[in-house]
């Protein structure tokens, strides 16, 4: 009965086809996801390693928020500035030698004013070196599950090794949002002058923070070698998108382009439930376990993005084997519900097991090594025939 009940239910969310969702952009790479749902919306060239710029910086803000966390800082705290980190060119604070700034003026100074010389003052406090602070980045990365990228410096300037993907860069903001949200509100700040110094660049290079369509963060990038970029992030309502764009050809390119994303992921796609947690969706049979069935089931509620005006054909099915074979442990994944829309990437979420089932014991195994052969048995027959 629930099977046939989750048929159903999957059916209605089949939409009549028309023409396709797909956002067109000439960015060299570009990956946009909700976070409500996890869908990935758009996805070019997301898991090619690429040249960051100063969207890299979030790896250092990363590696400070966690140091704030730890209480191995604080806010107040101040670092020293280094003739490397006062010499440095490109976006700056305008540090030097003689400055003492706390560690909520230097994330400012990145935030805001994507200070190459803020970035170097963080990694030698929290590292001695840049280049200890590179090598700690990588590990920490590794960990994180970031697979693409490689940090040899803290602040994205060029070199031919400091590569990240955007698929990782959208993980690292969505880690920010998520993991550290009393510090995320500095993403949202339009300006910051740092002790009066050079007032005329006092404003975040952020395009869509001035726009009144929910951007609160998060970092823009630029050098010759890697175009014009950005990591975004947008909230309206209730859904929360992050994008990543990169290899635009100029800041108004980036600006338009990057509203014209947000404007497309909150206008084309509505929110619809689908799953309640810990809702069987099908009861799979069991190999050699104590119980015969186990459910498969949503970890959380589960809800899926659809077009908003019937643009693009959807469909949803479930994925899974048969049969799964004892032991299982609850929460185990089992399966996937696949939702397709023309025009967007193909979304997979996992499924798990409902419940444990432990091996069965010797009499069960025996029943069902004899069913398999059984099986087998009658199949050769039918063949014969």
């Amino acid at each position: 009965m629930r099977f046939a009940f989750t048929l159903v239910t999957l059916a209605m969310l089949t939409v009549t086809a028309f023409p396709a969702l797909a956002f067109e952009t000439n960015a060299r790479a570009a990956y946009v996801i909700d976070l409500n749902t996890g869908m990935v919306l758009m996805d070019k060239q997301s898991d090619v390693p690429l040249p960051p710029a100063s969207m890299s910086k979030l790896m250092t803000l990363n590696m400070l928020f966690e140091a704030l966390r730890d209480g191995r800082v604080a806010l107040d705290d101040r670092f020293g500035v280094s003739a490397r980190a006062s010499s440095l060119g490109g976006s700056t604070m305008f540090l030097n030698e003689r400055d003492r700034p706390t560690v909520e003026e230097l994330i400012k100074g990145i935030v805001v004013l994507s200070g190459n010389d803020a970035c170097v003052v963080v990694a030698e406090g929290l590292s001695g070196t840049e280049e200890e602070f590179a090598r700690h980045m990588n590990l920490r990365a590794a960990a994180l599950g970031m697979t693409s990228a490689t940090f040899v410096n803290s602040s994205g300037w060029p070199h031919p090794e400091h590569r990240i993907s955007l698929r990782d860069l959208a993980f690292l903001a969505t880690r920010i949002i998520t993991e550290f949200p009393e510090y995320y509100g500095y993403f949202a700040m339009r300006e910051f002058e740092w002790d009066g110094r050079a007032p005329q660049n006092r404003f975040n290079r952020n395009p869509l923070l001035k726009l009144d369509i929910g951007a609160d963060g998060l970092k823009t990038g630029h050098t010759e070698e890697a175009g014009y970029g950005l990591v975004g992030s947008a909230r309206q309502g209730d859904r929360r998108i992050v994008f990543v764009l990169a290899g635009l050809s100029s800041q108004r390119e980036r600006a338009e382009v990057s509203e014209k994303i947000v404007n497309w992921a909150f206008r084309q796609f509505v929110e619809k439930p689908v799953a309640k947690s810990g809702e069987s969706l099908v009861e799979l049979p069991v190999w050699r376990g104590k119980q015969s069935e186990v459910g498969l089931v949503a970890p959380d509620d589960i809800s899926v993005l659809l077009p908003a005006v019937g643009l693009g054909e959807v469909s949803t099915s479930l994925s899974y084997r048969t049969p799964v074979e004892a032991p299982i442990q609850k929460g185990q994944k089992l399966g996937e519900l696949i939702v397709s829309i023309e025009g967007i990437p193909e979304n997979r979420i996992p499924l798990v097991a409902s419940k444990d089932v432990a091996m069965g014991g010797i009499i069960s195994r025996v029943l069902a090594a004899a069913n398999v052969l059984f099986d087998a048995a009658w199949t050769v027959a039918l063949e014969a025939l």
